[in-house]
């Protein structure tokens, strides 16, 4: 709904002071599955966005150029996604997402389906991407400390139906260490509520934290 693919059943969304009813080029995502065109070449993939914008071919295959060379895929310009592993994937589509220039930057728990060590790497390299330029980001995660790793604020969300059921700030100076006895507090803090949540309601699913 924020990002305009869905309309919403009641209550609205604003963005700018502008109600989101299409996809907005000022709008990123990030999905959990690649979303590749699996018959264009990397680099052809990131430079979709620039080329729906109308940019011409030499601007925005530098555009593509500089942000592989961001996540650290500029080698692979020229193969196709069926070449690529899925962290490598990944760093593709968040380069995409990032070619488009948008103001905010949604991603569906872009790193749930990665291995444990790509999973790490990767949101190392999203802090370091994000470092750059420090666009808002909203991202979901069932991870609690992924969540507490990467976030200025998480957000608890309910069990059904999903509220709102706490906003945390995360106070901790980056690069965050998860031996910091404080990442262990929050982290513990924001499970035990999860739990409650899940006790408290029949259905036993751990909702998502944003």
């Amino acid at each position: 709904m924020i990002s305009g693919l869905e309309q919403a059943t009641t209550g609205h969304v604003e963005f700018r002071g502008t109600q989101v009813q299409k996809p907005n080029a000022d709008i990123g995502m990030v999905f959990q599955e690649y979303s590749l065109f699996p018959w264009l070449q990397v680099i052809d993939n990131v430079a979709t966005g620039p080329e729906f914008a109308g940019l011409k071919k030499d601007k925005r295959l530098d555009i593509a150029a500089h942000y592989l060379e961001v996540v650290g895929m500029s080698e692979f310009a020229r193969a196709y996604p069926h070449e690529l592993s899925g962290g490598m994937r990944q760093r593709v589509a968040i380069a995409r997402a990032f070619a488009n220039d948008p103001e905010i930057l949604l991603m569906d728990e872009p790193f749930g389906s990665l291995d444990a060590h790509t999973r790490v790497l990767l949101q190392k390299e999203l802090l370091r991407i994000w470092e750059s330029n420090r666009k808002t980001v909203l991202f979901v995660t069932h991870s609690v400390d992924e969540a507490v790793y990467l976030a200025d604020r998480v957000v608890i969300i309910s069990a059904r139906p999903g509220r709102i059921g706490e906003i945390l700030n995360v106070d901790m100076p980056r690069p965050r260490s998860r031996a910091n006895p404080a990442f262990g507090r929050l982290t513990d803090h924001i499970l035990k509520r999860l739990e409650k949540e899940v006790m408290g309601n029949s259905v036993a699913s751990v909702p998502p934290a944003i």
